[in-house]
């Protein structure tokens, strides 16, 4: 609370949002409505009131709006209004081409969310009516109520850096897929070898070792036994690297050597089929993990360029292909105000549902980036593993006596610290101090 107002921090960081808006959208502009579409585009001209000055269809592609957009700063100059605002939905790349058309003219640009307008289609007469024309009268609407946001300038070193990221995320989930159908496979046809490493899928090893068995066998393992032990070492010596190895371990090869002749467990009839099969999955297990390494080495680059890659680095446990990922979802965490935003952004801040007496359960928006919020998820797992500070706090929130968390709960708050202190020494430019990143010692409740 400050100067005897009762303003909270929040209020003032909406009264702030606020004026931002209104400057993007002046009481004195007329707004300019767009609903784009792939080869007709509507425009309207609107006054204060969402009274419509003037309209046309444009029978054309949004990059060829520039014209239009000179007759509606006509239109706009005819009925007294010396500023303009265009307003459109951000669908598909169309409207980045609007913006560049608008910055070209000196007109100020903002967005409306689709949610935003799907809404307010119903509020206009509760029907779900709905015609381009309309559309571009309601995005105009919305706009004039500030109902909008002015949407982010991104430059091509964070287009890149989204690109690679939202690459290497689906490298990792045709990873992940490849790994569990591999699994499944070798427990039909050769169980055996599930047991010659504690956690086989993360020795890189037992990978290579299976690699070469799968790639020669033709179904039938015993077929390698005539190798011996030796040649065989030597065959998984070569296949190592290309699983991001270095170094063999002999106990590994000796334990899956040994299983070639085991067929304990295994369903006879499709052994053979299954092996096949599982040969298959470690082709695209291998083409995949070596894409992703690719992609990550090139995201380093990317976030190296932008001068994040030190104070990314200082944080422990976060490796920076992960920190990378989080940014390619995330954007430029300077466009944020603060790092409350971000984590809304990702759809992990809480939200109350209470009323007078009734405390309903707080939960988790899930209102954000879907992308963001599984990166942060992800890269949450090893950080808790290797940050004492993280460590520490995913313990109290799960063994304290008040308002204890669940496992999955827990690590939803451990996500939204590691979106913070990322926020923190991305925007400050300052390393990770485990002082500062602890905290008090009271913790506000969160919930899944």
């Amino acid at each position: 609370m400050g100067n005897g107002t009762g303003l909270t921090r929040g209020d003032r960081r909406r009264n702030e949002r606020r004026a931002r808006l209104r400057a993007a959208v002046p009481a004195s502009a007329a707004v300019v409505g767009v609903d784009l579409g792939e080869d007709t585009q509507m425009v309207v001209v609107t006054d204060r009131d969402c009274r419509v000055l003037a309209r046309r269809v444009f029978k054309g592609k949004a990059w060829e709006l520039g014209p239009v957009l000179d007759w509606a700063v006509q239109q706009a100059a005819r009925a007294g209004f010396t500023a303009v605002t265009l307003a459109c939905e951000p669908t598909g790349s169309r409207w980045m081409a609007v913006q560049d058309a608008a910055f070209e003219r000196d007109l100020l640009v903002v967005c409306v969310q689709p949610l935003a307008a799907a809404r307010a289609r119903e509020e206009e007469d509760y029907t779900r009516d709905k015609s381009d024309y309309k559309d571009a009268v309601l995005i105009a609407r919305l706009a004039g109520e500030l109902r909008c946001y002015v949407p982010e300038r991104v430059e091509e070193q964070w287009a890149v850096l989204r690109h690679l990221g939202r690459r290497r995320g689906e490298l990792i989930t045709r990873s992940t897929r490849a790994v569990l159908q591999l699994r499944d496979l070798l427990a039909v046809g050769w169980p055996t070898v599930l047991t010659a490493a504690s956690k086989p899928f993360e020795s890189m090893t037992w990978q290579a070792s299976v690699a070469v068995v799968l790639d020669r066998c033709n179904g039938d393992p015993a077929r390698l036994r005539r190798m011996g032990l030796a040649r065989f070492t030597d065959a998984v010596r070569r296949e190592l690297p290309r699983w991001g190895g270095r170094k063999i371990r002999r106990r590994i090869v000796e334990g899956v050597f040994a299983a070639l002749n085991d067929t304990t467990g295994a369903v006879a009839r499709q052994r053979a089929g299954a092996l096949k099969r599982a040969a298959w999955a470690v082709d695209d297990l291998r083409a995949a993990r070596a894409q992703q390494q690719t992609v990550e080495q090139e995201m380093l680059t990317a976030v190296d360029a932008l001068g994040l890659s030190d104070p990314l680095a200082s944080i422990p446990g976060l490796s920076l292909p992960a920190a990378a990922q989080i940014l390619a979802e995330a954007g430029d965490p300077t466009r944020f105000d603060s790092a409350r935003s971000l984590v809304k952004h990702a759809g992990l801040n809480p939200v109350e549902n209470t009323s007078a007496t009734f405390r309903g359960r707080t939960r988790t928006s899930k209102r954000g980036r879907p992308g963001l919020r599984l990166a942060a998820w992800r890269a949450t797992w090893t950080v808790i593993r290797h940050n004492p500070v993280l460590a520490a706090r995913h313990a109290h929130l799960t063994s304290r006596q008040h308002n204890r968390l669940t496992r999955a709960q827990a690590h939803v708050a451990c996500a939204t610290t590691l979106l913070r202190w990322i926020y923190a020494v991305t925007t400050t430019g300052q390393r990770w101090d485990p002082r500062i990143a602890a905290g008090p010692t009271t913790e506000a409740p969160m919930a899944a």
